[in-house]
């Protein structure tokens, strides 16, 4: 689908929504403005130094009905980019039904579904695909069709998820950052099953809370949201990539011991795949902790110390970014008026000493207004850990959203 042509069925979609609020429901959202700056050239053909701007919509249109035991959602989301074609897209982030009766709780449509406790990394969130071209750490997820049915409890609830279609990974273009050598043809993707977007995956998820445990378990069958890559040939040259989506299993516990003042968590899965791709089965997971200062308790300030550690049973080979890696960081909150809060946190690998650093930080301005600051860099990138395509993608990016 062309941009134009998104443009034109996200503003209609607007126009009826807009109209629709009238009479019934609540219409909200965010408008933003971004700007990236990258401090070096980038590392391959077509970059640019100036990361350049951006545009994006989040309108959120709701209503609740039957005494709020039913309520309709829709979420468009469209981001418009100055440099990279690729990252200038459209995505339904929520438009879904969801209705209660006793027990039971049902919901049809698509929808965003977040599994985990870790702050750095999340093994366990399985159900909705990366929005690559949003951001690098990963957090931005692709709507995804579903169908749930949930027998809730009074500390938790047994979910069933049937998910009839694939979202294939977004990848940056050519001229955008955070990019492989070798560009993503997205447009090629491939399948190791033959119904390929069409196959249906399934997800099973009971979870529950034991006085200050959190226990969550998930079992989850279908279609890797993780894609391999084969090289695109073209006159016996490689011109590009092209994402291939193994069938997978996998298993997984995430677990939440809120304490006085440290709140312990772990993540643990193991991802199985079919005999004859070649791919082994592995297991991995991540424990940590956040511990709060209460020193500064008195003061309004609170501070948070951050730790975790990763750990991938196919070490070096992984190819992931996390397979014997360690975070530390802060949280900072100031409880003022305006909630500036301000995160900020390292990644080491212990294997290859490799290191990044992350911050974010976030105050409202006035009203309705709401300034984001994220960076990241990079540093001492061994030639083997995957984080080196990203070597020369140190940037700072600010963003002015416009809450309505």
């Amino acid at each position: 689908m062309n941009t134009q042509r998104q443009i034109l069925i996200l503003s209609a979609l607007l126009a009826t929504l807009a109209s629709a609020s009238i009479s019934a429901g609540e219409l909200s959202g965010n408008i933003s403005l971004q700007g990236r700056y990258f401090n070096s050239d980038g590392a391959f053909p077509g970059q640019q130094k100036n990361g350049g701007i951006s545009l994006s919509l989040q309108p959120e249109y709701k209503h609740k009905w039957n005494n709020e035991h039913s309520q309709f959602t829709f979420t468009p989301f469209y981001r418009w980019d100055n440099q990279d074609k690729e990252r200038s897209h459209a995505d339904i982030r929520q438009l879904d039904y969801v209705t209660s009766k006793g027990d039971w709780e049902f919901q049809v449509g698509i929808g965003k579904v977040y599994w985990g406790v870790a702050e750095s990394q999340h093994l366990v969130d399985v159900i909705n695909q990366t929005d690559a071209v949003e951001g690098i750490d990963g957090e931005d997820k692709l709507g995804q069709p579903m169908l749930r049915m949930s027998r809730i409890s009074d500390n938790g609830s047994l979910d069933l998820y049937v998910l009839p279609y694939f979202r294939e990974r977004t990848f940056a273009g050519r001229k955008g950052r955070f990019r492989t050598p070798l560009v993503v043809y997205t447009d090629h993707a491939s399948y190791e099953s033959a119904r390929k977007e069409k196959h249906v995956d399934y997800a099973l998820r009971w979870s529950e809370s034991v006085d200050e445990l959190d226990i969550g378990v998930h079992y989850f069958k279908g279609t890797s949201r993780d894609p391999l890559f084969k090289p695109k040939i073209k006159n016996g040259i490689a011109v590009g990539l092209q994402p291939h989506y193994p069938l997978m299993s996998q298993i997984g516990i995430d677990l939440q011991y809120t304490g006085e003042e440290t709140i312990w968590k772990f993540e643990g899965i193991a991802r199985g795949y079919n005999s004859g791709t070649g791919l082994k089965d592995y297991v991995a997971s991540v424990i940590g902790f956040e511990h709060s200062l209460p020193l500064l308790n008195d003061s309004g300030l609170e501070m948070t110390l951050l730790g975790e550690y990763h750990h991938d049973s196919r070490g070096e080979v992984a190819n992931a970014p996390f397979q014997n890696d360690l975070f530390i960081g802060t949280r900072l909150s100031l409880n003022d008026a305006d909630s500036t809060e301000l995160l900020a946190g390292a990644f080491v690998d212990l294997d290859n000493h490799s290191k990044s650093l992350r911050v974010e930080a976030s105050r409202r301005i006035g009203k309705g207004l709401k300034l984001n600051l994220e960076a990241q860099g990079f540093s001492d990138i061994d030639s083997k850990d995957p984080a080196k395509i990203y070597e020369k993608d140190d940037y700072l990016q600010i963003e002015l959203q416009k809450y309505f």
